[in-house]
């Protein structure tokens, strides 16, 4: 197990990608952000860049908006898993993401005691197409909804997986 450069600490990451998920999208360029810990009211979250950049990596789509996407944007198969609540890409697929991650998406962060305010303007502020939070005026963000909920739809319409 390698160590992570990643400080356990709040802030604000991007990811770039040497093959983007997605066609006509130029490789390298920033393509999302996300914060650690999240803004929470009346609650004091657990998360750091740390432990939500290796959750990206290495997580599955149940605990990770952007596995999610990438997962669904490179065509791997969404299936109900457990009790049939979560989905995931299954032990093969979550397998397979996190390969195609290892070798294409690089990562960056920056330290943010509120990491909250700096993602709402980067996200208002730069074309991030695979964010979807607070991102609706993004050429990408009602097709990239409509792929999400299009593999949702057939995981559901598919067997629990165990």
């Amino acid at each position: 197990m390698r160590s992570s450069p990643v400080p356990a600490a709040a802030g604000v990451y991007g990811w770039h990608f040497e093959q983007p998920p997605q066609p006509n999208v130029d490789a390298g360029r920033l393509l999302y952000v996300g914060i650690a810990p999240r803004f929470m009211a009346n609650r004091t979250s657990t998360q750091n860049l740390h432990k939500r950049v290796r959750y990206h990596y290495r997580g599955n789509a149940a605990g990770s908006t952007l596995r999610l996407t990438l997962g669904c944007l490179l065509g791997l198969e969404l299936r109900r898993v457990g009790s049939g609540k979560r989905m995931t890409f299954g032990k093969a697929g979550e397998a397979t993401l996190s390969q195609w991650m290892a070798d294409n998406a690089r990562v960056c962060w920056i330290e943010q005691s509120e990491p909250w305010n700096l993602e709402s303007q980067l996200i208002s502020q730069l074309d991030l197409p695979l964010n979807l939070d607070q991102n609706r005026h993004n050429a990408f963000h009602s097709r990239l909804k409509e792929i999400r909920a299009q593999a949702r739809r057939q995981a559901r319409a598919l067997p629990i997986s165990w």
